[in-house]
C-alpha cells in the first residue's frame, strides 16, 4: 500500500501522525521555491503542525525549479510524505514519525508556468518561502517575459508583477517573503536584485513602490540537520512497522530553529503559524541567534576536530559516546565560548540552553557526521568563528582559554602535512588523510622546523588577522598541550584533564 490520500483511512494512525480531512482541504496561502529536503523538513514541518493545531490553516504550492523528475513522484503520493523525527532532545532520546500534508500542489516551473503565474490571482496566498542554495540568490538580467524566467528572482518577480496586476496594486496584496538560504542578509539581498530586475525591465516606478512598501522582506536563519531519504534497510522497516510504503519518506533531527527578523504585527498575523512551535522565532533582530549557532554549533565544531581525528573518532557520534571526550566538548562550550558570546542581547543561561541542545545534537544516534568534513578550509573557519571568542575570554577573565589552547594544539598537529602531486597528506592513528586548507602550504613550511612551527603558526597574521603570542600565556599553553598530545596521545591527554580538571 503505497502513501496517497486514498488509503490514508487505511493506515494506523496509533503508529504515525495523520492529518485530517479537513487539513486536505485548507487553501494555499504558501507559495514555495524548491522541493529540497531542508523545506520539506522544517518549514513545512512548521506549517503542517500549526495545521493540525487549527493555527495557520493554509497550504503550500510548490515550485519545482529543476526539469529533473517532474513532479510526478508528489502526485503519486498527493503530495503526502512521512517525516521521521530521531534523535536527543533535552538528554531524551526522541522518535517520532508523521504524514505531513502541507503541500497542496508541486508544479514545475518548466512545465507548469502559466498555471504558476494563476496562483498569484489567490487571495489567500499571501507568503514566499524559499531554499534555492546559495547560488540561488544572484543577480541575472532575466526578462520576467520568459516561460519561465531562468533565476530564482527572475521567476520570483514574474510572479509578484502578476500578483501586483491581478490587485492593481494594492497595498494589502503584498506578500511576506521569507527566504531561507543559508548567506547573510538573505532577504536584504533579494530585495536588492529584485529592485534593479525591475529597472532593468522598465516595469514602472509604481510597481517599484508597490515592491518595496507593501512587500515584507523578512530575513531568516533556519538551522535543523535533515538528511533526507533514510538507508534502504532502515525505511524498509519503518514502512513495514507503519504499513505503508513511501518514496518521499525523509528524516530529520530534534532540534529546529527558524529565526524570522520583523517588528511588523501584520507579518506576525500572517506568519502565525510560529505560535505552533518552540522552535521558530519572529524577532525585531536574528543576529542574537546568528551568534549562537556560529559559536556553539559551528565554532565547537571546528575547535573540536583537529582533537577528535587524532584521538582515531571517525564521526561525532562516536566521539560524544566516548565519556571524556563529551565532557570535555560539554565543558568548552559552558566555561569558554558562552561566556564569551554573552552580551547585551544573549544571556549567559540563553548560551547555556544553546550549548546543551548542542550536545543532544551531537550526541545524535542516527546521524553520520563526519570529522574528516568539518575539517575542510579548517584554518579559515577557526578564523572566523573561534579567534575572536580567544580576546572576549581574556577582556572577561584575563586568563588562557585552556581548552580552546588544546584545541589549537590539536589543529597545529592535524596541519603537519606533506605535499603528494597537488594535494597535502596527513597522518594520524595509523590512518593517512587529505588536507583541504587554503594555507596548508604556509603551515607545511612552518613544520620544517618543529621548533619553531608553534611560534611561527600563532604569529602569523595571515591566518588570525593577529599575533596569537600576544596573549599572555597562550603560546606556552599551546606548547604544553603540544607536547602532551606528541608523547601522551589525544586520548590520554583528554583522560588527563577529565581526571584533573573535573571535566
Amino acid at each position: 500500500m503505497i502513501l496517497n490520500k486514498e488509503n490514508l483511512k487505511s493506515i494506523n494512525g496509533d503508529k504515525v501522525i495523520k492529518p485530517t480531512a479537513g487539513i486536505l482541504a485548507l487553501p494555499e496561502k504558501v507559495i514555495q521555491f524548491g522541493t529540497g529536503v531542508l523545506l520539506r523538513g522544517l518549514p513545512d514541518y512548521f506549517i503542517d503542525k500549526a495545521n493540525q493545531n487549527g493555527i495557520f490553516n493554509g497550504r503550500v504550492l510548490v515550485v519545482k525549479s529543476t526539469s529533473r523528475g517532474g513532479s510526478d513522484e508528489f502526485s503519486k503520493q498527493d503530495n503526502l510524505y512521512t517525516l521521521c523525527v530521531k534523535g536527543i532532545e533535552d538528554g531524551v532520546s526522541v522518535e517520532e514519525n508523521s504524514i505531513n500534508a502541507s503541500i497542496s500542489r508541486v508544479l514545475s516551473a518548466s512545465q507548469d508556468w502559466a498555471e504558476i503565474l494563476k496562483a498569484a490571482h489567490q487571495p489567500e496566498m499571501q507568503v514566499v518561502i524559499s531554499n534555492t542554495t546559495e547560488v540561488g540568490i544572484v543577480k541575472s538580467e532575466d526578462k520576467i517575459s520568459d516561460n519561465p524566467p531562468q533565476s530564482y528572482p527572475g521567476k520570483l518577480l514574474a510572479f509578484l508583477h502578476e500578483r501586483y496586476k491581478a490587485f492593481n496594486g494594492s497595498a494589502e496584496s503584498g506578500m511576506v517573503i521569507v527566504p531561507t538560504e543559508l548567506i547573510s542578509d538573505n532577504a536584504d539581498k533579494l530585495k536588492e536584485i529584485l529592485l534593479d530586475l525591475a529597472i532593468q525591465n522598465k516595469l514602472g516606478w509604481d510597481f517599484e513602490n508597490w515592491l518595496k512598501t507593501a512587500n515584507h522582506f523578512c530575513k531568516t536563519l533556519v538551522d535543523r540537520i535533515v538528511p533526507g531519504k533514510l538507508p534502504a534497510t532502515e525505511q524498509k522497516a519503518i514502512e513495514n512497522e507503519l504499513g505503508y510504503e513511501d518514496e518521499l519518506m525523509i528524516m530529520a533531527e530534534p532540534f529546529r530553529l527558524w529565526a524570522i527578523e520583523s517588528s511588523n504585527e501584520k507579518v506576525k498575523e500572517i506568519l502565525s503559524f510560529a505560535k505552533a512551535d518552540k522552535g521558530i522565532f519572529i524577532v525585531p533582530s536574528i543576529d542574537k541567534f546568528k551568534e549562537l549557532k556560529l559559536r556553539l554549533l559551528n565554532g565547537t565544531h571546528t575547535i573540536s576536530c583537529g582533537l577528535a581525528i587524532l584521538a582515531g573518532f571517525n564521526t561525532v557520534k562516536e566521539a560524544m559516546a566516548d565519556e571524556d571526550f563529551a565532557n570535555h566538548v560539554l565543558k568548552l562550550m559552558k566555561e569558554e565560548i558562552a561566556p564569551a558570546v554573552v552580551n547585551e542581547d544573549i544571556t549567559y543561561d540563553e548560551a547555556l540552553a544553546f550549548a546543551e541542545s548542542v550536545t543532544d545534537r551531537f550526541s545524535n544516534p542516527f546521524l553520520e557526521h563526519q570529522w574528516q568534513a568539518i575539517t575542510l578550509n579548517f584554518t579559515s573557519k577557526m578564523q572566523m568563528r573561534n579567534i575572536p571568542l580567544i580576546r572576549k575570554y581574556y577582556a572577561l577573565k584575563n586568563e588562557v582559554p585552556q581548552l580552546t589552547a588544546l584545541g589549537v594544539a590539536a589543529y597545529i598537529l592535524f596541519m603537519n602535512v606533506a605535499k603528494e602531486g597537488e594535494n597535502y597528506i596527513a597522518s594520524a592513528n595509523g590512518k593517512t588523510y587529505p588536507v583541504q586548507d587554503e594555507f596548508a602550504e604556509i603551515i607545511a613550511g612552518y613544520w620544517k622546523n618543529p621548533e619553531t612551527v608553534i611560534d611561527n603558526t600563532l604569529g602569523d597574521r595571515r591566518l588570525w588577522g593577529k599575533n596569537l603570542n600576544n596573549y599572555p600565556g597562550f603560546n606556552a599553553a599551546v606548547k604544553s598541550y603540544v607536547e602532551l598530545l606528541q608523547n601522551k596521545g589525544a586520548k590520554e591527554t583528554l583522560s588527563n584533564l577529565h581526571s584533573e580538571r573535573t571535566i
